[in-house]
């Protein structure tokens, strides 16, 4: 099946159809070990209204068959307890994009936000509205889901996850008065507004064109060939390396690297030597805490 009728495919599993089927499967855990209290109960109930939050919702008008659902994991780690009702916590959050023809899935996202403080009570629903801030739980957590949606749409067809990263936008404008960190820019380069600057930044374009490269010209090629796929990987991480070189030190390009790490050292220990060292150079350029990793792409025989 050549490039063009695979896409027309995926297209019409993640496109064509209407439905009230859910995008997502998220897991949901929230621990709270750190936190001295006799009635544990309200932290069984927070896991419980975040999940339902989270997957009883419906995230964009599309269909996205059963096989190719994004799976997910937000994993909360309550850090403090102000009062009754007020949580301090870090967020990981964890998504997964199934490989065309294979039956691995590749890492979209694996990030933790360690500016997350909210208000939660016992029997309070959780509400979300798109036009105006109104729980800061609800909106960190939207705001990954959609954040999540854009890096998937992206990585099927070429910009194609504008209309989630608008929504990701929306979220952190509407945030700006509220009184929360994570949310304004002055407070530091890497916290949830440079992420979504970066992104939709067109002097960065090649980040996003480097998502597709990535996924649909390489991962999703690698099944009928291998070095096809592994060279437009490679081409990836020049597109990457474009953006570095234009601003070091973008979040965006840091988040990648935390999630690829792994696997970009297992795709670049095959394929002819000169690529998998002009890879090592590029991956200890732009991502040099993994050096250690990338090693092997040049040692293994």
């Amino acid at each position: 099946m050549n490039l063009k009728i695979k896409t027309l495919v995926i297209l019409f599993f993640i496109l064509a159809f209407k439905s009230h089927a859910q995008e997502l499967n998220i897991q949901v855990s929230v621990a709270a070990d750190k936190i001295q209290t006799s009635d544990r109960t309200i932290f069984t109930e927070m896991q419980t209204a975040i999940n339902e939050f989270l997957n009883n919702r419906k995230w964009t008008g599309y269909h996205i068959s059963s096989e190719e659902r994004i799976e997910c994991s937000f994993y909360i780690n309550i850090t403090d307890r102000p009062t009754a009702n007020q949580f301090n916590a870090t967020l990981q959050i964890q998504c997964r994009r199934p490989i065309f023809n294979s039956t691995y899935s590749s890492t979209l996202l694996n990030y933790i936000d360690r500016d997350f403080s909210f208000e939660f009570q016992k029997g309070q629903p959780l509400e979300f509205n798109e036009n105006t801030f109104t729980s800061n739980l609800t909106s960190v957590l939207s705001y990954y889901v959609y954040l999540s949606l854009g890096l998937y749409f992206d990585a099927a067809t070429l910009q194609g996850g504008a209309p989630f990263y608008e929504k990701v936008q929306t979220i952190i404008n509407n945030a700006q008065s509220a009184p929360y960190t994570g949310w304004k820019a002055y407070e530091n380069q890497k916290n949830r507004y440079w992420i979504i600057e970066n992104i939709l930044n067109k002097s960065y374009d090649e980040y996003r064109n480097a998502i597709y490269t990535y996924y649909r010209l390489g991962l999703d090629q690698m099944y009928e060939n291998q070095e096809t796929g592994r060279s437009n990987v490679f081409k990836a991480l020049q597109s990457l390396e474009l953006v570095y070189r234009q601003k070091p030190g973008l979040i965006i390009i840091s988040m990648f690297f935390l999630t690829k790490s792994d696997e970009l050292a297992n795709i670049f220990t095959q394929g002819s030597q000169s690529m998998r060292a002009d890879a090592q150079k590029i991956c200890n350029l732009l991502d040099p805490t993994n050096s250690s990793k990338y090693k092997k792409m040049v040692e293994t025989p």
